[in-house]
Order: structure tokens, then C-alpha cells, then sequence
């Protein structure tokens, strides 16, 4: 998953900046503050977000895609926007890769008398060990190229990749860009090597026993090997037990593997547009989890606001003058078919997609949002900042809008993603830990409010 930065509390003096460099005033928005003051009082009045993301995480609870956790996620969102008279509510077909972790997922440090064990968590498209496991020698690495200058003395070992996230790096989702590399090309790497299996640092920021998975890659030509993420406590302690002893031995069992491609689908539904019905404004998030947790912040929370932008509009009856269209995308944690299908659907041959907006960062507080493409997007969707400085937002800058609309945005739409206050979301991210009580319904209910905003101010003046 690509995700993007967030930004420090201080940014607000930043938008105020940037509003100087934009030639400064209000450029008109004053017309807007009285819709402004009504979804906020409206959404914070009732957290219409959070009664969603609730009803998708304790009724339905993870959804990998082609579980039937995420057919079940299907259904019941499906009725929520019905249950709004959303206008077009359907599902679009998606095939998508079907992973089945399995009910052996163990590893321990073999030491005489006694075995360790160590909390791991397979990581998304990895294949299972033999029955028995797979017992050997561990080799400690903290990067690709310390890997490949060792020559033969990796091979028949599992290979240890321990590079944690960056702690002194201000913005958490560099840190997470610093380090997922590993659980991305951890397998390959391992294997060219002559690894007989990987085991991979979870990418997060906390110190806990709560192992992260995430997907992986292999390559055509190179040998597959199983590969599982290690919790941080686990890391630590294996990389201790190296450090004291010289040599360590762990033995691995997994029993994941993969299934035929099997039918699922983007969920839609909208406001059709009162003038220019033909030119649509995407909000969206993505409707699959990881099957760890009930993936409430990545992306339930995303999901859970789409539909509240649409709730919202309806509550206050808002007529926009173009269609705004929430897109629950299937498959973004392990093929981004969803975006791919949607992107490619003929029958949206004769709309114009005017923006694509993404809420895939957790549900946290919003503080900015990005625009990404054309340059001048960022200049023009700061005039109306001055109207989301309350809710926190105070600045817009360059950076991608998200994995699902960006096949959208490669057709020419304006890709703006909301950016969050995002110090806690990798505690939580692909792990058990993602569940709702993580999310507090204010924050989550803001960033809806503010998604609510953008999407008629676009609508009413366009890009």
C-alpha cells in the first residue's frame, strides 16, 4: 500500500502562508460559510461516520478480498447507501486474488531444553512452509545491500530483515516509505540469496508483541519461499539472542496459500449532478482489510466517510450542480483491482471525471488535504481553505491522492487525497490492533465533514 505524509500540528500557519502567496482574501468563499456551519453541525451532531464504521466492524469484522467477509461488506454497505435513496447504487464486478491465510501460523527460537516463541504473521500472497515447518539457522540483515555482499553465507538460512521505521523522522509515512521495502521484496531477496525463508521486521512504530502483515511480491525465475512479519518485541528479542550468541535457529510453519481468482466487487452510489450530471466528483475508500484485526482505520474509515459525504449532502438537501459519487473499492490491500476496474469501465465512456478524492490514511483528525497532477491544483483548491481552518485543515499541498483513484486520476481527473494527524496510525495498521475502539468518532466525523465540503464547493465551481 502506498500511503502518503502527514502533516504537524503547526501546518495552519503554513495554509496562512500559502494564502499570502495566492494573492490572499476570501476570493468570494463567504457565501459558503452558512453551509460550512451546517454540516458541521449536522455531522457533529450526529457521527453518522462512526455509526457506519461501527455496523461494517462488528457486523461484518475483516475483509480480505475474496472472503466472505468482504462479500458480506458488500451487502451491507450496499444497504446503507440504499437506505440513504442514493441514486445508481450498484456493484461493479472485480475479480481479485484470493489468499487464504490458514490455521497454522507459529515460529519459535529453538534452544536446547526449551523453545521461544516468537509472534509472527504471515505476510498477504506467501506460500506455506512444508507440514512439518522449515528449522534453520537465522541470518540478521538490515538492508537488501548487506543481504547480497555476503555472498554464499546466507544460503540454507532464514533470512532476517530488521530495519525498523525511523524514529527521529518527524512525518510517520516516510518512515513507513523507509522501511516497507523489506516486507514488499523481503521473499525475492532472500531467495536470490539462497534463504530458505524470511522473516521480516513489522513495519510499524510501536514497541508491542502485535505483528503487522502486509503484502509481498515474488518474481518470475526466482525461487518462492514463505515469508511472515515478526513483531517488534520479537525482533528485538531475536536480534538480542544474535548479538549475545553468535547464531540462533528458529523453526517456522505456515499453512497459507492461494485460491483461484474469485468474483467480488466496487460498491457505488451518488447524488446525480442537477446541471452537469455528466461530470462526476469521486469520494471513496477501500471496502477490503486485512483479515487481522477489522481493519477500522485502514480502510473502513475511509469507506465509513464516502458514505457520510453522501448522508450529509441528502440530510442538508444540497443539490450539487454535478454528480458526487461514493466508490467503496475492492482489493486495494493486495492488487488495487478495484481502482483498475473502475477506471476502465466503458460505461463511464461519456463522464467527465472532474476530481477523485481518497480517505485511505485512518480516521484520524484531518490537517491537509493533496492535490496531485497538475501544479496549479494546489493554488486553486487553497482558496477555500479559510473555510476548513476550523476543522484543522490549513494547508493544501503537492502528494498523491491514493492507490484506488489513481487510475482516475491517470485519465485526467484532479487527485486530492485527506491527510490525517498520523502519529498513531501505524500502532494499529494491518494488525490486529485495527479494530474501532482505536478510532474516536469526532476525528473520524471531521475528516467526513470536511470530504462533505470539498466535494460541493467543487461541484458548485469546479477545478
Amino acid at each position: 500500500m502506498r500511503k502518503q505524509p502527514s502533516l504537524p500540528l503547526g501546518g495552519c500557519v503554513m495554509g496562512a502562508l500559502l494564502l499570502l502567496s495566492c494573492g490572499g482574501g476570501d476570493h468570494g468563499i463567504d457565501r459558503y460559510r452558512t453551509i460550512q456551519e451546517k454540516l458541521l453541525k449536522a455531522g457533529l451532531s450526529d457521527n453518522g461516520a462512526f455509526a457506519y464504521l461501527t455496523t461494517l466492524t462488528r457486523e461484518v469484522g475483516h475483509r480480505l478480498s475474496g472472503s466472505e467477509g468482504s462479500l458480506r461488506a458488500i451487502e451491507v454497505t450496499r444497504k446503507m447507501l440504499e437506505d440513504l435513496e442514493c441514486e445508481g447504487v450498484g456493484i461493479e464486478s472485480v475479480m481479485v486474488p484470493t489468499w487464504v491465510r490458514g490455521p497454522v501460523e507459529e515460529a519459535a527460537v529453538v534452544a536446547p531444553g526449551k523453545m521461544q516463541p516468537l509472534s509472527i504473521s504471515a505476510l498477504g500472497g506467501s506460500i506455506a512452509t512444508p507440514p512439518a515447518g522449515i528449522v534453520a539457522e537465522v541470518c540478521e540483515v538490515h538492508s537488501f545491500e548487506e543481504l547480497r555482499g555476503m555472498g554464499n553465507r546466507a544460503s540454507g538460512k532464514i533470512i532476517f530483515f530488521n530495519r525498523p521505521m525511523d524514529p527521529a523522522v518527524l512525518e510517520t509515512f516516510e518512515g513507513y516509505g523507509g522501511a516497507v521495502d523489506q516486507r514488499a521484496s523481503g521473499a525475492v531477496e532472500a531467495a536470490r540469496a539462497g534463504g530458505v525463508a524470511a522473516l521480516v521486521r513489522s513495519v510499524t512504530s510501536a514497541q508491542d508483541d502485535v505483528p503487522h502483515t502486509g503484502s509481498m511480491q515474488y518474481r518470475n525465475g526466482v525461487p518462492r519461499v514463505p515469508v511472515a512479519a515478526v513483531s517488534a518485541r520479537g525482533a528485538n528479542l531475536l536480534s538480542a539472542l544474535l548479538r549475545r550468541e553468535g547464531h540462533a535457529t528458529v523453526r517456522m510453519r505456515l499453512s497459507c496459500e492461494t485460491l483461484r481468482d474469485s468474483p467480488s466487487g466496487n460498491v457505488l452510489g451518488q447524488i446525480t449532478g442537477c446541471e452537469r450530471p455528466e461530470e462526476v466528483i469521486l469520494v471513496g475508500g477501500h471496502l477490503d482489510s486485512w483479515d487481522v484485526g477489522t481493519g477500522a482505520h485502514d480502510d473502513g474509515s475511509g469507506c465509513a466517510q464516502a458514505i457520510e459525504v453522501l448522508r450529509l449532502l441528502k440530510k442538508l438537501e444540497l443539490k450539487p450542480r454535478r454528480t458526487v459519487r461514493a466508490v467503496l473499492f475492492m482489493n486495494e490491500e493486495n492488487g488495487s483491482r478495484g481502482g483498475t476496474a473502475y477506471a476502465e469501465n466503458p460505461s463511464r465512456a461519456r463522464e467527465k471525471h472532474v476530481a477523485a478524492l481518497e480517505s485511505d490514511r485512518g480516521g484520524f483528525a484531518p490537517r491537509a488535504f493533496t492535490a496531485e497532477g497538475d501544479p496549479t491544483q494546489a493554488k486553486r483548491l487553497s482558496r477555500w481553505l479559510p473555510l476548513f481552518e476550523e476543522m484543522g485543515i490549513c494547508r493544501v499541498m503537492p502528494g498523491g491522492s491514493g492507490v484506488d483513484v489513481s487510475p482516475t486520476v491517470a485519465k485526467g481527473a484532479a487527485g486530492i487525497g485527506l491527510v490525517v494527524e498520523s502519529h498513531r496510525y501505524f500502532d494499529y495498521h494491518h494488525s490486529a490492533n485495527d479494530t474501532i475502539d482505536k478510532v474516536n468518532p469526532r476525528e473520524l466525523e471531521l475528516g467526513a465533514i470536511a470530504e462533505a465540503l470539498l466535494c460541493y464547493l467543487i461541484s458548485e465551481e469546479g477545478l
